[in-house]
């Protein structure tokens, strides 16, 4: 693969964050924070990021994040340069950083959001932080810069008794990182004294295996500090649910914990390096050190360890766990670690979502899109590329090809950056069009992971058809996205953006023109009018939680979708006069709303003269939003016209109907 230099590699970094800026309406800090993010977060660095910018005198701050466990509070601040090349980032300068944030850190504990506007998103930010402090077991403060920085690793400190670690991400580390293509930095664990193993001989070169024994306590520490990072190796490990404890681990180890090791099949792991203690006729009797440990198998107990020990305090000094453990040639990891993780069998095993970029899915939207010409929109005749980024680092890499700068601006001028899109950006832009704005909220990976377990459900027919309409929705995204900034939607616009989309598609019944927009390269001025009076009433509803959660969480709930797809909008006039007659059900993407399979069955089991007399029960006594007398209205139509009934459709026509059965609605015998 071939590698930008790093000033290249500064420069390009530089055009794309100010292209995307421009884009999205936003600041080049903000856009390069989220870029890092989004990094960090396929990585398993970080999770459950927020941008929310604050500074003042003696603190400055660019966004922060809380660990699925809840354990662990994350602070950023950003230098970004637009000139990164003309200057080091200076070890005073570093320090400097790090004491804004925890300075900022000192006053949420003090109380400053109470100084902050409520209706600010970064009074949500001062109160999660405030909140936080009293839960979280160690902080992590990050400087992310675009210039390249000189000093040495901070030292950790401690602030009221938490450790605080500090972590520099600058222009060599990412350009390291992007040249590489891979984020995440090897974990190498040490063991002191060193793990009891026996070593199995293999007739096989790439690999060989050893069986050792790990203490509890030092496994459940590894997942404390290293998170979802320690569980796979380009198959991403999703525990479904967050923070579980499998019932018989827990009592086991509360209760019998020198059991642990007889009643439990423990882990299988990979590492691309391991570094033995040798006994006196030559061959290994412990394990020193580990480099590239991954635990493919035993996710669960792994995590059910670690909650034991930061929840239930358990004593863990007593538990000890079977490890098998494969030392993989690292030519060979990415071929042999998914076979290792598909065919090992341990009980209760975490359900894998496949992030590998291979996946033939990706394999097929890339080769169509690298051949799909978009029409030429502003005048000049010249057709573009929407250029598919199915592996990290991809675009930079096809520049790099082009070794002069001639040919460099050709092939940007035939791939502009503006039309980049990731795989996550496609997982985005699909659940949003399908109603899951809440899986879009809870961050890039989390949501891809959803996107791909729909793909595994209801594979698409991947064809010229599809991309172009895929590509569809990725303008009528950013125009939602450019309309939600002009109504300030702030730090938030992310969320305010999908739940927009969603709740369009929800009111159109998925019918908007998708091949239209792909035509011409834009929306229509009806569509966005529409958007322009949908998106404030919106963000009235994201932006007022309950249940006592801040803005960040309340978004990622399926409580929060169902109360904006329960607000009143009626649809426009004008839009409604340009949308299709049906819905392009092969656009769908992998299908409707989580967990309700089989709510187009029900609702078509229902006759249509039941949903017109909804409509008209409706009507007559005002007990309905106008938007479900219209979608009563709309299923009754489609069911006389034997037409399926798209799943997002169906599962609010029946909240609907439920809701006019409660309120005195009779159906006719």
């Amino acid at each position: 693969m071939p590698e930008l230099d790093l000033s290249q590699y500064a420069r390009d970094l530089v055009a794309d964050v100010q292209a995307t800026a421009d884009a999205e309406g936003t600041t080049t800090p903000e856009t390069f924070t989220r870029r890092v993010f989004e990094d960090l977060e396929q990585a398993g660095i970080a999770s459950n990021t927020f941008t929310a910018y604050h500074g003042a005198h003696g603190h400055m701050v660019h966004g922060y994040g809380i660990g699925d466990s809840g354990e662990c509070l994350d602070l950023f601040v950003t230098d970004f340069d637009l000139d990164p090349l003309a200057s080091k980032l200076t070890k005073g300068q570093a320090e400097t950083a790090f004491k804004r944030l925890i300075t900022f850190v000192r006053r949420c504990r003090d109380g400053l959001r109470q100084h902050i506007d409520e209706s600010f998103d970064v009074y949500d930010m001062c109160a999660a932080v405030e909140k936080a402090l009293t839960e979280v077991r160690r902080i992590r403060l990050f400087l992310l810069s675009n210039r390249v920085g000189t000093s040495t690793a901070i030292p950790p400190t401690k602030f009221d008794g938490l450790p605080v670690t500090h972590e520099v991400w600058d222009l060599a580390r990412l350009h390291r990182h992007a040249t590489s293509g891979s984020i995440s930095e090897p974990i190498v664990v040490s063991f002191d004294p060193p793990l009891p193993c026996v070593s199995a001989p293999s007739s096989e070169p790439d690999h060989s295996v050893t069986m050792a024994v790990i203490p509890g306590q030092r496994l459940a520490e590894l997942y404390g500090e290293y998170g979802t990072r320690l569980l796979e190796l380009n198959v991403r490990s999703f525990l479904q649910a967050r923070g579980s404890v499998n019932r018989g681990i827990r009592e086991t180890l509360l209760h019998a914990p020198g059991r642990f090791l007889a009643y439990n099949n423990g882990i299988t792991a990979t590492a691309s390096q391991v570094d033995f203690v040798y006994g006196p006729d030559g061959g290994p009797t412990g394990i020193y050190r580990v480099h590239g440990l991954q635990v493919v198998n035993g996710g669960q107990t792994t995590a059910s360890l670690h909650y034991a020990l930061s929840r239930d305090k358990a004593d863990l000094s007593h538990v000890t766990v079977q490890m098998k453990l494969t030392e993989v040639s690292p030519e060979r990891l990415a071929e042999i670690v998914p076979m290792i993780s598909e065919y090992s069998n341990t009980q209760n095993r975490v359900t894998l979502v496949d992030f590998s970029s291979n996946h033939e899915y990706h394999v097929a939207v890339q080769r169509i899109t690298r051949s799909l010409w978009a029409p030429a929109t502003d005048g000049s005749g010249q057709e573009t590329h929407w250029f598919y980024e199915r592996a990290r680092g991809q675009y930079t890499d096809e520049v790099a090809k082009a070794r002069t700068p001639a040919k460099q601006r050709t092939f940007k001028k035939l791939n502009p950056t503006k039309q980049k899109f990731t795989k996550a950006d496609l997982a985005k832009y699909a659940n949003s069009w399908n109603c899951l704005p809440f899986h879009v909220s809870r961050g890039a990976q989390k949501n891809f992971a959803a996107f791909m377990d729909r793909i595994g459900e209801a594979p698409p027919r991947v064809d010229v058809q599809y991309c172009q309409r895929v590509i569809a929705m990725a303008v009528l995204f950013k125009a939602v996205d450019r309309i939600a900034d002009t109504h300030g939607a702030g730090s938030y616009k992310s969320m305010i953006t999908a739940y927009t989309m969603a709740r369009l598609s929800l009111a159109t019944g998925q019918r908007i023109d998708l091949d239209r927009i792909w035509r011409e390269h834009r929306i229509s001025p009806a569509l966005e009018d529409a958007i322009d009076d949908l998106c404030p009433r919106v963000m009235q509803v994201v932006t007022r939680p309950r249940e006592g959660n801040h803005v960040g969480e309340w978004a990622k709930k399926a409580v929060c979708w169902d109360a904006v797809s329960r607000m009143a909008w009626p649809l426009p006039r004008a839009l409604e006069a340009e949308l299709r007659d049906h819905a392009l059900d092969e656009a769908a993407l992998g299908g409707g709303t989580e967990g309700v399979k089989g709510a187009s069955d029900e609702v078509t089991a229902v006759p249509a003269d039941e949903w017109y007399a909804i409509e008209r029960w409706a009507k007559e006594t005002h007990n309905l939003d106008p938007s479900q007398r219209q979608l009563a209205q709309y299923v009754g139509r489609r069911l006389e016209l034997d037409q399926v009934i798209p799943e997002p459709q169906a599962v609010q026509a029946l909240h609907a109907r439920n809701e006019a059965l409660s309120l005195g609605f009779t159906p006719d015998p």
